[in-house]
C-alpha cells in the first residue's frame, strides 16, 4: 500500500552525523547540552550550526533564517538525519519559505514533535518523504529508557515497527489499515485554510495535544472536520493530552466528533507531550487494530 511517490530515508549507522535545526522557539541551553550529550552517548556525532542559538523574541531568529538553515541541513550530503532542538511555536511560519526541491532531492530522516508537526506535514505532503514524530534535542535530557530506544529502533533498525499499546482504550473497535500521519492537534489545525492544509483520506490519523481544555479540543477537531480534513479517514489512535482535563471529556469530544464514521479509535499511544514519546513514521502503511491495542507498520520505516 505504498505510494508510487512515497520517499523512504536512509537509515542510520552508529557515527553517521545528524543535524540540529531550530525552527521554532529558542531553547534552554542547560537541556540542549545535555540532550546533545545523550544523542552522542547513543553513537552519533552531532554537527551543530551557530544560526541555532539565535533569539527573536519568541522565536530562534528571524523567519528566513529558520527556514535557510533547515534547508541547508538537507542539502548538506554530509548531514545523514536532522533532529529539531526544540518546538513552542513558529514551525508554520517558515513552511512557504522551505525549499521543497531540496527536500525532495535530498531524502533524509527528519524528527520532531509538537509545533514541528506542521513541518512534518508540510514535508509529507509536499514531498513525499517519510518524516518522523519523536523527540527534540531539549527533550532528550531527561528521556526515558523507551522514548530512547524507541528512536533507535525506527532509525537504525531494518525491522518493521510493531507498536503495542500496552494500556490502550479502544474508543471504537475494529482494524483498518492505511498510512499514518498526524501530530500535534493544535497545530495541524492551524493548517487548516492554508496551502498547507493536511487531508487525512485513507489515513491513520495520530493526535496529541497538552494544555488544551476539552471545549478547546472540540473546537479545534469541529474546525478541522468542517474543513473537510476528516473527509474519508481510515482510523483514529491518540496520543497524550496532557494537562487537558479529564480525559474522558476528551474521548466523549473525539467520540461525537467522529461518530458518523465506521472507524476504529484506540487511544494510549505513549507518544506526545508524556514521560515516554514512541517515535512514530509518518507517510508509510500501518494497520491499526483497537481490538489487540496495536499498530503495526507494513514496511520498514528507512533504508
Amino acid at each position: 500500500m505504498k505510494s508510487k511517490n512515497t520517499l523512504i530515508p536512509a537509515r542510520l549507522k552508529p557515527g553517521d552525523k545528524v543535524g540540529i535545526a531550530a525552527p521554532a522557539s529558542p531553547f534552554d541551553m542547560e537541556n540542549y547540552n545535555l540532550g546533545v550529550h545523550v544523542l552522542e552517548s547513543m553513537g552519533l556525532c552531532v554537527s551543530v550550526l551557530d544560526d541555532i542559538f539565535d533569539k527573536n523574541t519568541y522565536l530562534a531568529g528571524p523567519d528566513v533564517n529558520r527556514a535557510k538553515l533547515l534547508n541547508k541541513l538537507f542539502a548538506d550530503s554530509s548531514i545523514k538525519a536532522i533532529i529539531c532542538a526544540r518546538g513552542g511555536y513558529g514551525s508554520i511560519r517558515i513552511l512557504p519559505l522551505l525549499d521543497y526541491n531540496i527536500i525532495r532531492n535530498n531524502p533524509k530522516i527528519f524528527v520532531g514533535f509538537s509545533d514541528v508537526s506542521a513541518i512534518l506535514s508540510a514535508i509529507y505532503t509536499k514531498c513525499g518523504l517519510v518524516t518522523f514524530h519523536g523527540p527534540m534535542v531539549t527533550t532528550m535530557a531527561d528521556a526515558s529508557q523507551k522514548t530512547k530506544e524507541s528512536m533507535m529502533a525506527a532509525f537504525l533498525s531494518g525491522s518493521k515497527l510493531n507498536i503495542t499499546i500496552k494500556n490502550g482504550i479502544a474508543l471504537r473497535h475494529g482494524s483498518a489499515s492505511g498510512i499514518v500521519s498526524g501530530g500535534n492537534l493544535a497545530t495541524l489545525c492551524h493548517l487548516a485554510g492554508t496551502p498547507f492544509q493536511p487531508s487525512f483520506k485513507d489515513h491513520i490519523l495520530f493526535l496529541e495535544d497538552r494544555g488544551e481544555a476539552a471545549y478547546k479540543i472540540d473546537r479545534m477537531l469541529t474546525q478541522m472536520k468542517m474543513a473537510g480534513c476528516f473527509d474519508g479517514i481510515a482510523g483514529l489512535v491518540l496520543g497524550f493530552f496532557e494537562d487537558c482535563g479529564k480525559i474522558k471529556e476528551v474521548f466523549s469530544v473525539v467520540d461525537n466528533i467522529f461518530k458518523d464514521d465506521d472507524i476504529p479509535i484506540l487511544a494510549g499511544l505513549e507518544a506526545g507531550h508524556g514521560r515516554n514519546n514512541i517515535t512514530i513514521p509518518f507517510g508509510i502503511t500501518a494497520t491499526l487494530d483497537s481490538d489487540r491495542n496495536l499498530l503495526s507498520f507494513h514496511e520498514v520505516a528507512t533504508s
